[in-house]
């Protein structure tokens, strides 16, 4: 993998990436807490595993944060 490239992802984050980029508004960024409530809604996540998620997709480089707001990094999906 070059350093270019985001590892893959388990199914579930991937899930939860695609939820993101459907819900995700206009301006294209979101409060932790409404990217929280977004994977509740569509992925049934409770806040434990949500923050996981929401982490792991920030660590792997598929987020990232802006004035406290998440942002989607190239977001293409996999539907």
């Amino acid at each position: 993998m070059g350093s270019n490239e985001k590892s893959p992802l388990t199914p579930l984050a991937q899930e939860a990436l695609d939820a993101l980029g459907r819900e995700l508004p206009a301006e294209g960024e979101v409060t932790y807490e409404q990217a929280y409530s977004i994977l509740k809604e569509e992925e049934e996540l409770n806040r434990p595993s949500a923050t996981d998620i929401v982490e792991r997709l920030y660590n792997k480089g598929h987020l990232y944060e802006v004035e406290g707001k998440l942002r989607l990094t190239d977001y293409e999906s996999t539907q």
